[in-house]
């Protein structure tokens, strides 16, 4: 399995509650990660897409669930 299949399959097993509190800490370093590049501190620039894609997952997954919950 890929990476990216292996990470999205793992998001799969957390409850609601762990992939929101999960969200909450990407959004945080996301922050971080902005205010670091805008001082010039930021030693991994790649980690800014990583993080906006693992949201971006965290997302694409809860409004699956919603979307089933709904039905």
């Amino acid at each position: 399995m890929s990476k990216t299949k292996n990470h999205v399959a793992d998001l799969r097993t957390k409850s609601d509650d762990q992939m929101t509190e999960a969200l909450g800490q990407l959004k945080r370093e996301a922050f971080n990660l902005r205010f670091q590049a805008a001082t010039s501190q930021l030693e991994k620039p790649a980690r800014v897409k990583e993080v906006r894609r693992d949201i971006a997952r965290i997302k694409t997954l809860q409004s699956e669930r919603a979307r089933s919950a709904a039905k």
